[in-house]
């Protein structure tokens, strides 16, 4: 597949986020007698997920790749220093009792450029192109500061309705810290805040619906090892 060039020439940090609590997957694994493991530490070809996920947003055109741990951090550190890129840089919760909005906002914090692509690490189906997608699609909106391009679930294009809406996405680091700040919740409610306010949604098109697939629940690792593989 053709690499997606970059339009414009702006500097972009990539937010992953890698700091929840397991609680689905833990439940499915005790529920059929397995040992207990994060998510993020099962493998697909022979990589961790999480690592999976980083690799494939380091192909993109980033500058920076901000990795926000809680939960588990200490496994995940033991996966994530096999990954051998100057662009990689680790962070931790503050706290680890927090909602995803709270991670998102502490990777900003430590974003050092204005736009941010921000990804779930257990989504290791979005595809390279669609990452630098979102990102070129922000940047091509008459105003991006006041913008998100987002992965679209049906409709592409502008969008007057956030609903069903989640990672990943794109927009400008001051806009989201500004919607996260004092938020301790999902982050589909805060998307809908920001299209009452007036901020412009575009939905990206994705390349396949596995993209949609966030690996929660261990059939949904089966379903994707067995696309991926």
């Amino acid at each position: 597949m053709k690499k997606p060039i970059k339009i414009h020439n702006v500097d972009v940090s990539c937010i992953v986020t890698a700091a929840g609590k397991n609680r689905r997957m833990r439940e499915d694994l005790q529920s059929k007698g397995m040992d207990i493991q994060h998510k993020l530490l099962f493998k697909i070809n022979g990589e961790h997920i999480i690592n999976y996920t980083v690799k494939k947003a380091l192909q993109t055109e980033i500058k920076e790749c901000v990795v926000v741990l809680g939960h588990f951090m200490d496994e995940l550190y033991s996966a994530l220093e096999h990954i051998e890129d100057p662009r990689l840089k680790i962070i931790e919760n503050p706290d680890v009792n927090v909602e995803l909005s709270q991670t998102l906002v502490n990777g900003v914090l430590n974003a050092k450029y204005d736009y941010c692509l921000c990804l779930a690490g257990d989504q290791p189906t979005v595809t390279t192109e669609t990452m630098q997608n979102l990102v070129n699609q922000l940047l091509r909106c008459p105003e991006p500061e006041n913008s998100v391009s987002i992965l679209a679930r049906g409709k592409t294009g502008y969008l007057d309705s956030a609903k069903g809406l989640g990672m990943p996405f794109a927009c400008h680091c001051l806009l989201l810290e500004q919607y996260l700040h004092g938020e301790d919740d999902n982050l589909n409610p805060i998307l809908r805040k920001m299209v009452a306010d007036g901020v412009s949604l575009y939905g990206v098109h994705g390349q396949n619906e596995l993209e949609l697939i966030n690996i929660n629940r261990y059939d949904d690792y089966l379903k994707v090892l067995e696309k991926m593989e």
